[in-house]
């Protein structure tokens, strides 16, 4: 029995050394820095990978999304109305007052009349908008830094056509330019009764629409405004001069709208 001690020893030792070199064999690949580092950088592709098509989208959007133009500031007798348009693909998505009459009255005023002015640029997209009744001289800023606004996309869009056009698209964009329709505002005619402005639109020649941006305001001159007023647009569009006929009731207004009318015609070269 004690000769058999060693042999076992020897035999128990060398199973030892066997199982523990397979042990080691097989943890040594996990141990292997370069398999690690390769394991590590795998999910890190991965992360930006996702993120530069993320990254690239909102390029898109934003090289393709509204563009936002703010009018010229219209001072008004309570205050200053200025207007931001909000346009894609050529029409007006949004619109807001960015500044309006504020103080006392002037703020139950404008609470009452820019959401409704807003709401009626966007649905006629253009600044022929009727005035909110009870904010006349906020309306009528309103309007002035719409057209503002509206002129200054125009502008934009024709440069922008211009320069995307061929040579020989030019000429042609050029001709067709000449015949779109050109907004001209005449020069103020004071009355007895307050100042009138007429603002027309035209378009080979020939007057196409005409509006007053100023008009008599107040008592009895507001009823006569709106009765008058109408009917002296209808005149100048139909006549396509400023030889249109006063209407009964409101001498001084028909007037003054007559020589705005003349300057507006002579501006626009007609």
């Amino acid at each position: 029995m004690r000769k058999s001690h060693p042999i076992r020893r020897v035999v128990l030792a060398t199973a030892a050394t066997v199982s523990g070199v397979v042990l080691l064999l097989s943890l040594k690949p996990a141990s292997d820095p370069a398999a690690a580092s390769a394991a590590g950088a795998a999910p890190q592709q991965t992360a930006s990978g996702q993120e530069s098509p993320q990254g690239g989208q909102g390029g898109a959007q934003a090289a393709t999304g509204s563009g936002t133009v703010t009018g010229d500031a219209a001072q008004t007798q309570y205050g200053a109305v200025q207007v931001r348009l909000t346009v894609a693909g050529g029409k007006i998505t949004k619109a807001e007052a960015v500044q309006a009459p504020k103080g006392g009255l002037s703020d139950q005023k404008t609470h009452l009349a820019v959401p409704k002015l807003n709401q009626e640029a966007v649905a006629a997209q253009s600044a022929q908008i009727d005035a909110v009744s009870g904010a006349t001289y906020t309306s009528t800023g309103y309007k002035k830094s719409l057209q503002s606004a509206l002129d200054k996309v125009k502008t934009s869009s024709a440069g922008t056509s211009g320069s995307s056009g061929s040579s020989g698209s030019s000429g042609s964009s050029g001709s067709s330019g000449s015949a779109q329709a050109r907004t001209v505002t005449g020069k103020v005619a004071q009355t007895q009764y307050g100042p009138v402005q007429v603002r027309i639109t035209v378009s080979n020649g020939k007057i196409t629409k005409a509006d007053a941006v100023q008009a008599p305001k107040g008592g009895l001159s507001d009823q006569k405004t709106r009765l008058a007023v109408p009917k002296l647009n209808q005149e100048a569009v139909a006549a396509g001069t400023a030889d249109i006929d006063a209407v009964s009731g409101a001498t001084y207004t028909s007037t003054g709208y007559k020589q705005s009318l003349q300057s507006a015609l002579d501006q626009a070269g007609g």
